[in-house]
């Protein structure tokens, strides 16, 4: 199966805007340039890279939770 990672990307942003940690998250990105595997985490006062190489889905989830200490 394939998994389309910026969906997940998408619905991961719209769950984490309604919560007070991340409500000025603006933006994830979802990016794959070569082997590497990048989301860019945007907030509006800057942006965060977490690197997602090789991750499924849900361990993509959990490497971006972990970046932002939620």
């Amino acid at each position: 199966m394939h998994e389309d990672k910026q969906k997940i990307c998408n619905l991961l942003k719209k769950t984490l805007q309604a919560t007070d940690n991340a409500s000025d998250l603006c933006d994830l990105v979802y990016a794959k340039v070569g082997k590497e595997e990048t989301v860019m985490v945007i907030f509006a006062g800057g942006t965060r890279s977490v690197n997602v190489t090789m991750d499924s889905g849900t361990a993509m989830i959990r490497d971006i939770m972990s970046n932002l200490g939620c």
